[in-house]
């Protein structure tokens, strides 16, 4: 391996220090704005501890409402750290390298909430202890909660593990740091000498946690596609829930995934590293996986229309052509026809903008597809309802349960920008190691030494 000239070394490693702890335009303002409405958020849900579930829209037949499909939302998008780091670090792919940590971090923030949602659908969350206490483990909650608990685990340590180096280079280069910092760097780099038998047994733990943790992913999106599908209700009722699940998180994942990078190449001048080709080939695998979907949407929605057998006709009636039908044919059509369209060209594929636009486009739709996976099969049981109270028979959402919603993906965001401030937003030693495995020449690394210079297609 040849080594790279300690001044293009000390260059990269300035480069990416450089986001630490920085702050790229109009960051003030967001981080303002999310936390203002996680507070509103906390507020509305100090309301509903104090006055119980009755400040929802959520009754006897929609006894899930917008938390629960938030909690799918978040289950699916945490699936993008898998994808990245363990199915792309498996295949080989070289490009993945500067996306590894955004793509860890989206998985840490969306699991966290994703695990925090079911209790706020509790109207008496302390009782979440007796889940632990007297829990069984023929029920399928209990299979959810193991599951979350274990995905959450391991990307804390998948997070930590390609961390190592880059915090001994932060010990090593930022003398300047508080004295509390420059502890917990050193802490937390555990001796790390950057020898050859510290990196061989690093990155044969990371592919062990790799192997390990992708079958947990996995399990995490399919049994919470089960919690639906064992429970008897039209439209659930269906074997396929499980792929549909996992493919519907893998895309929503690769949507959001481009949307970041998207925000963090403009905001911390980072296009030399986040180029055009990453974008390009995030756009080629959102196609492919929104392909895909739509195939499954038409398995899942076509063939049970072709029979319109009488249990599935009145969920089906109100997704084609009843109160819910704006936002069933805005996500077949929105959210995934024209994506699909759009990226299906060369030149669209090539242009950060229109891959933006088209992502942006797919996540829309993955959130309000989550909100019709729930609430119209809970308004059309098997067994009719009759003579319910008003408001009982339908659901609109209150004030207060749209607040915690809006809260909860603020809070999603915001922490995905907290965990970038004490780290590098981008794997410094895997870079470096990448840019020594192909050499100087082959990548043109004279462009790397000074940053105004670089061009916007170039490429590490």
């Amino acid at each position: 391996m040849e080594k790279l000239k300690p001044e293009i070394r000390n260059q990269i490693e300035d480069e990416l220090l450089g986001t630490v702890g920085r702050r790229y335009r109009q960051e003030t303002f967001w981080v303002i704005f999310l936390g203002l409405i996680c507070v509103g958020g906390t507020v509305a849900w100090i309301i509903q501890l104090r006055k119980g579930l009755g400040v929802t829209a959520m009754r006897d037949y929609v006894s899930w409402g917008l938390y629960i499909s938030l909690l799918f939302f978040f289950v699916g998008v945490s699936l993008i750290g898998a994808l990245v780091s363990c199915v792309l670090r498996m295949s080989g792919a070289k490009w993945r390298y500067p996306l590894i940590r955004i793509a860890e971090a989206v998985t840490l923030s969306a699991i966290f909430f994703a695990g925090f949602m079911p209790v706020l659908d509790m109207g008496r969350p302390e009782r979440l202890y007796f889940l632990i206490t007297y829990g069984r483990i023929q029920s399928p909650i209990l299979w959810d909660v193991v599951a979350i608990a274990t995905y959450f685990i391991g990307s804390v340590i998948y997070f930590y593990l390609p961390l190592i180096p880059d915090l001994a280079i932060m010990r090593d280069k930022l003398t300047d740091a508080p004295k509390w910092r420059k502890k917990m760097w050193r802490w937390m780099a555990v001796g790390w000498e950057d020898n050859l038998l510290q990196r061989r047994l690093l990155k044969k733990a990371m592919l062990i946690l790799c192997i390990v943790i992708l079958p947990v992913a996995i399990s995490v999106h399919t049994i919470s596609a089960w919690l639906i599908a064992f429970t008897l209700r039209p439209g659930w009722n269906s074997t396929i829930m499980g792929p549909y699940f996992v493919f519907g998180a893998l895309m929503a994942g690769t949507a959001i995934m481009i949307l970041i990078i998207a925000k963090l190449r403009h905001g911390y001048r980072l296009e030399h590293y986040l180029t055009p080709k990453h974008f390009n080939n995030l756009a080629k695998i959102l196609l492919a996986l929104t392909a895909f979907y739509l195939y499954l949407n038409i398995n899942k929605y076509g063939v049970p229309a072709f029979k319109m057998a009488k249990e599935e006709k009145a969920v089906l009636e109100d997704l084609f052509y009843g109160k819910n039908a704006f936002l069933f044919w805005f996500t077949q059509v929105v959210g995934l026809i024209i994506p699909i369209i759009m990226l299906s060209f060369k030149k669209i594929r090539q242009s950060v903008k229109w891959i933006v636009v088209a992502s942006v486009m797919v996540l829309l739709g993955a959130l309000i597809n989550r909100y019709l996976i729930v609430v119209p099969n809970m308004l059309h049981p098997f067994v009719p309802i009759q003579h319910a109270q008003p408001g009982f028979a339908s659901y609109y959402p209150t004030l207060i349960e749209w607040t915690i919603t809006a809260s909860s993906l603020a809070g999603f965001v915001l922490l995905i920008i907290l965990l970038f401030k004490p780290f590098p937003v981008i794997t410094m030693w895997e870079v470096i190691e990448e840019v020594e495995k192909r050499g100087e020449e082959e990548i043109g690394v004279e462009n790397i030494v000074n940053l105004q210079n670089i061009p916007s297609h170039a490429s590490l």
